[in-house]
């Protein structure tokens, strides 16, 4: 075998597991395997997971934070203000440039598929032929999935609807939208039906921001679940934010869930970017502004997180860690349980997979031998430490590898080291 992983722990807690893997593909999952690796790794019972997936990204807008000058206000209209300031100055070099570091990074972090969106309403299209290059050239280790999205609205933004073809046209895999942004109401509705009509004729998939907003009048997800199923679009479209949800009333709510499930529309949920951004019109009580996971989970809805931004017009934080996008949505949908954390665990890893469409995903033989060992012994584990990850394979190969997490530590008569995943100190041997 090329690569062999010995005594590791499954996400669903399954242990003493070793994975075998040949020609970039696992060749056999089981108990203390009888086969040799050219390289064998000892997860000592950490735990295996598939890789990260980000649902819900704008790779075009990454690390640009600053440019042309820091959000103030920290709000999504500024954000969005910024973005149209900045767009005149962009340049294919920089969009590339900028978006191979953040690959970098995600690389490192065990994030080997991410969906971003990609503005198409500069008529240059310049961040369209430079995600498409980025793509090309991410290929051997990240699948990254492109969506069309009309940042300044599909009919309120003149010639968007021409340029969203137009990136269709040069690849570009998914058709995205913004109705809570059209002017009216009624604008919005029409753009859900001319982009799901679209997406229909072509064999696309749909994946729309809806309804990012506290207003509880603002519901185009409705809108996207009637187009879905009138179209026979089930199973290809998503809904992505939805925070207006977290401020409808309850008796809606019971009759919008199961139209969303019915009709098989996924629901992404960027708890690091949405609690921060709404809810900015309240004093007391504040909403937290993200939409309702653990209802939309128990009505059958896969509902994956997305990291949303990272250091950009709109959120001058984080670093392509989806364990610390697991951990603030666990916190803000109160999901706390076992299982609920086990499930928010999933909501970036096996949910976003299936979402996207990924094939060969898994842990299972005849997969794609891609997966991440993390310094952790459980899913829930690994959200609470934010797990070093040991080792990121793609294809078999080991393309990243970082140490345990611990420190020395030299306090008076206490001499050790502490072991963060076990919670307790490894004292110090004695001669």
């Amino acid at each position: 075998m090329d690569l062999v992983i010995r005594n590791a722990t499954l996400p669903d807690g399954t242990q003493h597991i070793d994975i075998a893997v040949q020609h970039g593909r696992i060749a056999a999952v089981g108990v203390r395997l009888a086969v040799t690796g050219a390289r064998e790794i000892d997860a000592a019972g950490d735990l295996v997971t598939p890789p990260f997936v980000d649902a819900h990204f704008h790779m075009d807008a990454t690390l640009s934070y600053g440019l042309p000058r820091v959000n103030a206000s920290g709000t999504l209209l500024e954000g969005i203000a910024l973005w149209g300031e900045l767009k005149p100055d962009l340049t294919q070099q920089a969009l590339v440039e900028r978006a191979l570091q953040y690959c970098d990074w995600a690389a490192a972090r065990g994030l080997l598929a991410i969906r971003t969106h990609v503005d198409i309403c500069d008529d240059r299209l310049l961040a369209v032929e430079a995600l498409l290059d980025v793509k090309r050239q991410v290929a051997p280790y990240i699948d990254l999935q492109l969506v069309a999205f009309p940042q300044d609205g599909i009919l309120r933004s003149r010639n968007a609807f021409a340029n969203l073809k137009r990136a269709i046209a040069m690849g570009v895999d998914v058709v995205g939208g913004i109705p809570h942004f059209e002017r009216t109401m009624a604008q919005g509705a029409e753009s859900v039906r001319l982009l799901c009509e679209f997406a229909a004729e072509r064999g696309l998939m749909v994946d729309m921001h809806c309804d990012e907003s506290d207003d509880p009048m603002s519901r185009h997800i409705e809108t996207l679940a009637y187009e879905t199923q009138r179209l026979g679009l089930h199973g290809r479209v998503t809904g992505s934010h939805l925070t207006s949800m977290h401020s409808m009333d309850n008796y809606y709510v019971s009759k919008l869930l199961p139209l969303i499930a019915e009709a098989g529309v996924a629901a992404i949920a960027n708890p690091l970017i949405n609690i921060t951004l709404q809810g900015r019109h309240d004093t007391y009580p504040k909403r937290r502004g993200m939409t309702r996971v653990p209802e939309l989970m128990a009505a059958g809805v896969d509902v994956a997180f997305g990291h949303d931004c990272v250091m950009d017009p709109w959120y001058g934080l984080g670093s392509g860690d989806m364990l610390e996008v697991a951990h603030m949505g666990l916190h803000v949908a109160q999901m706390t349980g076992q299982a609920a954390m086990h499930a928010c665990f999933l909501a970036v890893t096996e949910t976003p997979a299936r979402i996207l469409g990924l094939q060969g995903y898994g842990l299972s033989v005849g997969c794609h031998a891609d997966f991440v060992l993390l310094d952790a012994g459980s899913t829930v584990e690994a959200i609470r430490l934010r797990a070093a990850r040991r080792a990121v394979v793609r294809r078999g190969v080991v393309i990243s590898e970082a140490p345990r997490a611990a420190a020395t530590l030299n306090l008076p008569g206490r001499p050790g080291s502490v072991d963060f995943r076990l919670g307790r100190r490894v004292p110090e041997a004695r001669q």
